[in-house]
């Protein structure tokens, strides 16, 4: 299954890379487009076993949106570099898409790991195709100002939702800088990194029943902290003798 999945991907970048060529934020925008799909995908199937009454899992729901979140911007920030300009680019991405939707769906109720795997592949690739962006266009990117869209997400936006996909220790949680627009796509390659990272994780036997969000993590380490804190604050604070009033013969 892995070897068959493999194959679909690798047409599938080979297909993308000779459409596309050197038209790189149309690239992006379609590889955007169609990457944020299996979230949905995951989502939908999620949903879909809690009305049924069949599997509950809250923390796979909660990651899952946020990652949609984070790749919705990621689009957004290739629009506003024009990548969807032209209708033909938004026609394949969008038709495509929709088709994916299906096919995620389908692999994800029947086999969840390799729905995950896939995920790996598609965001490994977009990882290494950002890298090389970076290394290519390093002083042309850094000549120029990020777009809002990606100011407003990064840097003023909704710090719970991005850290939501984080996988790096969970008392420091990312926080990018956005000065120049080389700072945003490195911010983008990172994420994709920390997708990668979590289609990894949750490829495990036991991820199903064990996985758990980041922030979810970092609460209970919080509060295992803070009971920690307490105790010791306990046993070093000294036993006072009772107030006078309490302590003193009656009349």
């Amino acid at each position: 299954m892995k070897v068959l999945i493999q194959a679909i991907v690798s047409f599938f970048v080979f297909i993308v890379d000779f459409v596309y060529g050197n038209r790189s934020y149309p690239r992006f925008y379609v590889l955007e487009t169609i990457a944020r799909v299996p979230y949905f995908s995951y989502l939908s199937v999620l949903h879909l076993y809690e009305t049924l009454g069949y599997w509950r899992k809250a923390d796979l729901l909660k990651l899952h949106f946020a990652e949609t979140w984070n790749e919705l911007h990621h689009l957004l920030i290739m629009e506003s570099l024009g990548g969807g300009r032209h209708w033909i680019d938004r026609f394949i991405a969008q038709h495509v898409a929709v088709a994916y939707y299906w096919v995620v769906v389908l692999i994800y109720m029947l086999f969840p790991s390799y729905a995950y795997y896939l995920m790996e592949l598609i965001e490994g690739h977009a990882y290494h195709t950002y890298d090389e962006y970076l290394k290519t266009y390093e002083a042309q990117l850094k000549a120029q100002r990020a777009p809002q869209v990606a100011i407003n997400f990064y840097r003023d936006g909704d710090l719970y939702m991005f850290d939501e996909v984080q996988t790096a220790p969970v008392h420091e949680f990312r926080r990018p800088k956005v000065d120049n627009l080389y700072d945003v796509f490195v911010n983008i390659r990172d994420d994709e990194s920390e997708h990668v990272k979590t289609m990894v994780a949750l490829q495990k036997p036991e991820a199903r029943l064990t996985f758990k969000s980041p922030h979810t993590v970092f609460e209970a380490i919080a509060a295992i902290a803070e009971g920690e804190a307490f105790l010791q604050d306990a046993t070093q604070t000294p036993i006072t003798d009772k107030p006078d009033d309490l302590c003193s013969p009656s009349p």
